[in-house]
């Protein structure tokens, strides 16, 4: 016998879950009750008759209908139970299925762990049009109670998952979809601009697409300004898909998608040309660009150690801001004279000239710069009007480069940021409000690993989040790596399949019932799906993230669109590369 066909008549307003009143409509079916739990570890859902435990899946979205709120919850975990253990001393066999199937329900039955996470009182929802249930107020909760026994329990429905995540509009924006449905899962691009954020994954499981879609939904409503690192020069102008060799496609990048919105720079013109990448600009670094704390970022790239940092710091004492391009020209057999001029010691002086020399030998580093040659003030004055910037890096794909680049364009922009931010402070005046601003980071645990994090500007920039209108948008395949008081500090977590565990624990570092979403992580397939929880989110989950593909270029980029159409069309159109320098 069905079990909900004899529950009090207190649930019977409940078993009208997202469906219509009238009486020619059935109320969908419940996939089970609640049996036993706590707040702190959890519920368990005993499955109804003809709910498969083979269909349910650990990220799933489901909902309690309580007597006197609705809770929003997530499964976490699944268990094959009996009401009595001697069944399982003597299972029946495979060649009776019917013994099986009678035992099903009365003996055996599934069990399934969910997790609540949000309430909303009863009261609040109010009967729409059609019968169809719809929220009266904002007043989504924090869960402080649990539902009664026996409460039903049932699949989130779009209006479900409206109510949470909310519409796509001006600050919503579609990442995915969940598991088992085809609705969209919406984050909120306004708090994702307002705290430094993270996209972890492992190798090849698509943090790259998962993070082009995010600066997609940035851009396309105009949140803040985005500063792109593009280590792999990949976010510019194209990318490949990622069907397995022979079968990738070649993809449009942001120029692309948002045309004279996007501005792309270089430090190697002549990757850009081979490739046939109209740039912006190309980047020069001047030698007196670079200070010592950008020499100490790199310590571990360089096997630098603190006695050479110490010889550095004499030599600036002595020749100024031009003491690395003075002694990158000063001849090696007279080294010994400029450390006894300094005071320094001499095998430690002559091993700082030997490691930076090596820093002389990049092609974009230059002894000076004339004023027509900085492109840097001109890159940073795009973020100032609210444009954006992919910075390639071509064949410099060492880590040593991209992070002495990166750091030495960080640290102007966060010295500018909190210029304009003290002045706006001072007058009140909107006009001087500075843009928000955020920069995108590869390979972050070496920007931000508890060594280096407290003394670089991207460690500055994590911590203090909104203050100064800049934040980070860090992409690593290893968490572990990132100082904890940093990585705490990482308002929303998008999260692809990790596998190690120091990496998964540092993935909910700072982050309540974090063992409830363990679970979830490592069941992640190895592409497209992602964990989302934090501050652009109301509570966590799992979703198949947006495809990358026609569709998308349609909904976020007019001029995306018009190329597709004119294609299809057969109209003649000319060279994209063109079309994007209009």
């Amino acid at each position: 016998m069905n079990e909900f066909a004899q529950l009090p008549a207190r649930f019977s307003a409940r078993d009208d879950h997202n469906g219509a009143q009238d009486a020619g409509t059935a109320p969908p079916a419940p996939l089970g009750m609640i049996t036993r739990g706590s707040l702190l570890k959890g519920l368990q859902l005993r499955l109804e008759h003809g709910t498969s435990v083979e269909d349910m899946r650990v990220g799933r979205f489901v909902v309690i209908e309580g007597e006197e709120n609705r809770f929003f919850c997530l499964v976490t975990d699944m268990e094959l139970m009996a009401a009595n253990e001697r069944v399982l001393l003597d299972p029946p066999a495979r060649a009776h299925p019917l013994v099986a199937e009678m035992l099903e329900d009365i003996t055996t039955f599934g069990a399934v762990a969910i997790q609540p996470m949000l309430m909303l009182p009863r009261e609040h929802i109010e009967v729409g049009e059609g019968g169809i249930p719809r929220i009266a107020a904002p007043s989504m909760e924090p869960v402080r109670t649990i539902p009664v026994h026996f409460s039903p329990v049932y699949d989130a429905t779009e209006s479900d998952f409206s109510a949470v995540f909310g519409s796509e509009d001006a600050r919503h924006f579609a990442i995915g979809m969940p598991l088992n449905m085809d609705i969209p899962v919406c984050i909120d691009l306004e708090r994702i601009a307002e705290r430094s954020n993270g996209v972890f994954g492992k190798s090849g499981t698509g943090k790259s697409f998962l993070t082009r879609l995010l600066l997609a939904g940035i851009i396309s409503r105009d949140i803040a300004s985005t500063l792109v690192f593009d280590m792999h020069s990949e976010y510019g102008w194209e990318t490949q898909s990622e069907e397995g060799v022979g079968q990738r496609k070649v993809l449009p990048g942001l120029r692309r998608l948002f045309g004279p919105k996007v501005h792309v720079y270089t430090i190697d013109p002549e990757s850009s040309q081979a490739r046939g990448v109209r740039v912006d600009g190309v980047l020069n670094i001047g030698l007196n660009q670079i200070e010592i704390e950008d020499i100490a970022l790199l310590s571990d790239e360089l096997d630098f150690s603190s006695a050479m940092l110490d010889s550095c710091y004499l030599l600036r004492s002595m020749w100024g801001k031009d003491w690395l391009a003075q002694l990158l020209n000063t001849e090696p057999a007279a080294l010994a004279n400029v450390a006894e001029g300094v005071g320094g010691n001499r095998s430690s002086l002559a091993a700082v000239f030997r490691k930076l020399s090596q820093i002389k030998d990049m092609g974009f580093m230059k002894a000076g710069l004339a004023e027509n040659e900085d492109r840097l003030q001109e890159l940073i004055g795009w973020l100032e009007r609210g444009h954006h910037v992919v910075l390639e890096f071509g064949r410099y794909r060492r880590p040593l480069v991209y992070m002495l680049v990166a750091n030495i364009i960080t640290r102007h922009i966060y010295d500018l940021w909190v210029k304009k931010t003290e002045s706006y402070l001072l007058t009140k005046d909107a006009k001087d409000e500075p843009r928000r601003l955020m920069l995108v980071i590869e390979e972050a645990h070496k920007f931000l690993n508890p060594r280096v994090a407290k003394s670089t500007s991207f460690g500055t920039i994590a911590r203090e989040m909104r203050k100064y209108y800049v934040t980070l948008l860090v992409v690593d395949q290893r968490p572990s790596g990132i100082d904890p008081e940093v990585a705490s500090q990482l308002g929303t977590r998008l999260t692809a399949l990790l596998t190690e565990e120091s990496d998964i624990k540092a993935v909910f570092t700072g982050v309540s019932g974090a063992e409830h979403l363990r679970a979830v992580l490592s069941s992640l397939d190895t592409k497209k799906q992602a964990l989302i929880l934090g501050h652009a989110v109301p509570m966590p989950v799992v979703v198949r993230t947006r495809e990358y593909d026609e569709a998308f270029f349609t909904a976020v980029s007019p001029r995306e669109a018009e190329r597709i159409r004119s294609a299809k069309d057969g109209t003649p159109r000319r060279d994209p590369l063109a079309d994007a320098f209009e």
